[in-house]
């Protein structure tokens, strides 16, 4: 009964969505069952490049069924010199911040650094990686003293195969963060996705449907130690 309600609202919301996308920008929103934590997750996210680098974000909402928490993430690639040779490289600026009804407000997150990007001839396959100073206000070690000057580095990944009927996909993070509740320091956290397009199928073309998955990989993430936590569930392209 639990999870049926908590499927409604998030259909519901995903519905509404679907009406607003073209005011919104959002490029693909995604429905996720986790089966570790019995909870439903919506993503949203947007890729828009420009003439001068591209800007990403995405927006995660927790629902068991209301919603226990909310998570986003927006970042900003500065390329003015795309016509040059050194078109892979770009000024990375992201900020992240969320909260949920067990820890209250995440601690924000400022970065900054360089990216390096690349694709292959047909972007099928793309890829980046960043390395950034990470800024984390009121962080303190055990013995109170201020640990607010952090690193992370990120990769990034998109793979289409299959002749377009399956892609790969996710991101990698690493990153200096102090936690003296559970007496760690650095965090590892990946969620690579895999998805099957049913616009490949004949006659479907225009429903821009894909259903797979994802599995969450941390290391001192929510807790001390290493967790795998997969989820399945459906993706909608615009």
């Amino acid at each position: 009964m639990k999870i049926t309600q908590t499927l409604t609202v998030v259909l519901t919301t995903l519905l509404l969505l679907v009406g607003t996308t073209q005011e919104s920008n959002a490029q693909n929103i995604q429905v996720l069952y986790d089966t570790e934590r019995d909870c439903v997750t919506s993503t949203i996210e947007m890729f828009r490049p420009d003439a001068f680098g591209s800007t990403f974000f995405f927006v995660d909402m927790d629902y068991t069924p209301k919603v226990t928490g909310a998570y986003w993430e927006i970042a900003r690639e500065l390329c003015f010199w795309k016509e040059s040779k050194f078109s892979w490289l770009s000024v990375h600026l992201e900020f992240d911040g969320g909260l949920n009804n067990v820890a209250g407000s995440f601690n924000n997150s400022w970065l900054a650094g360089l990216t390096y990007s690349g694709h292959s001839k047909d972007f099928s396959k793309t890829w980046s990686i960043s390395a950034m100073y990470k800024l984390i206000p009121d962080t303190k070690d055990a013995s109170g003293d201020a640990q607010e000057h952090n690193f992370q580095i990120t990769g990034v990944w998109g793979i289409n195969f299959a002749k377009g009927w399956c892609s790969f996909s996710g991101f990698i993070d690493f990153w200096r963060e102090m936690r003296p509740w559970q007496d760690t320091e650095y965090i590892f956290l990946a969620e690579p996705q895999f998805w099957v397009n049913l616009n490949k199928i004949k006659g479907w073309e225009n429903i821009n449907l894909s259903v797979g998955g994802e599995v969450e990989l941390s290391n001192n993430f929510v807790e001390e130690g290493f967790r795998a936590m997969p989820a399945i569930g459906a993706k909608w392209t615009f």
